[in-house]
């Protein structure tokens, strides 16, 4: 027979089970108040940064908050970074461009995943392989093609380079959502005398309209925040992006209007966030109502 522990035993080792659970708690909470300060931190910097005046900067350290709100560095950035104009040119770049990826792309990854044919898989090789080539060695090339065709110094060099750098990565997470989609929806799809197009439009689409939300919030961001491709095939100030914008106010022997910049930095990065949540209430509405009925 066991000897039982006595109750001076068992009150020792509870009151180690509940200081090691106290010390895990807290523990866990510094991490979450640790990760909290690494994220707000920065957009209160940003946000208190864009009301300080030109002197504050100069006379001041730059983690300082102001002890004078300065509001007119936002009418100041709005009219020098032209804001309306550039984001109207960044929203019809970034919405042609994703609507052709994700349509291109879930067809391909459709095409690739679920229909039969030989040489399906060196196909999806090589257009994942796009993902290996860097943006930078090809806008020259790129450069070289659209200026003899005359589309420089327009709008569509960006949207067609950029649906070429977001397909590869579109196929390739599109062909894992697609994966994952059961055999036997497409089979009765095609018996009910369903063609290849209706099969992808009325069952396909459907099912992965999650993956098509993430992928396309991916690609919306990823578009929308980039510098390289809109500075480089495009250089009249009236089809500025709104990242070009921002390098407006660079003046004269190097000189920044960190204000205004800090302004203008503020009303896109806080425009984003505000999209990013209505997208991201969107995504979370598509997973509870994409779920396949028995």
């Amino acid at each position: 027979m066991g000897v039982g522990r006595s109750p001076r035993t068992r009150k020792a080792a509870r009151r180690t089970f509940d200081a090691g659970r106290l010390s895990r708690r807290t523990l866990t909470r510094g991490v979450i108040a640790l990760i909290l300060i690494v994220e707000i931190y920065p957009l209160l910097w940003l946000l208190s940064s864009s009301m300080k005046s030109e002197n504050a900067f100069v006379s001041k350290p730059l983690w300082t908050f102001p002890h004078k709100l300065d509001f007119s560095n936002f009418s100041t950035a709005w009219s020098t970074a032209h804001i309306p104009t550039d984001v109207t040119n960044s929203l019809i770049v970034t919405v042609s461009s994703v609507f052709v990826i994700l349509l291109l792309g879930s067809g391909a990854a459709y095409a690739l995943e679920v229909l039969v044919f030989k040489g399906r898989g060196g196909i999806l090789f090589f257009l994942v392989g796009g993902l290996m080539v860097p943006a930078q060695l090809v806008l020259l090339p790129l450069f070289e093609i659209y200026f003899k065709l005359g589309l420089n110094n327009s709008l569509f060099p960006m949207i067609i380079t950029y649906i070429g750098e977001g397909l590869p990565l579109t196929v390739f997470l599109m062909a894992t959502y697609f994966r994952s989609v059961p055999r036997e929806l497409f089979e009765a799809c095609a018996i009910d005398g369903g063609g290849t197009y209706r099969c992808f439009f009325s069952v396909g689409l459907p099912l992965v309209r999650n993956g098509v939300f993430t992928v396309g919030m991916l690609m919306f961001f990823s578009v929308f925040n980039d510098l390289l491709v809109a500075l480089t095939f495009n250089s009249k100030p009236s089809l500025s992006t709104i990242q070009v914008g921002l390098l407006n106010f660079n003046g004269q022997y190097g000189s920044v209007a960190y204000g205004p910049l800090f302004a203008a930095i503020s009303i896109v990065v806080f425009g984003l966030l505000i999209l990013y949540l209505f997208i991201n209430k969107q995504i979370m509405k598509g997973l509870t109502s994409g779920a396949i009925k028995g």
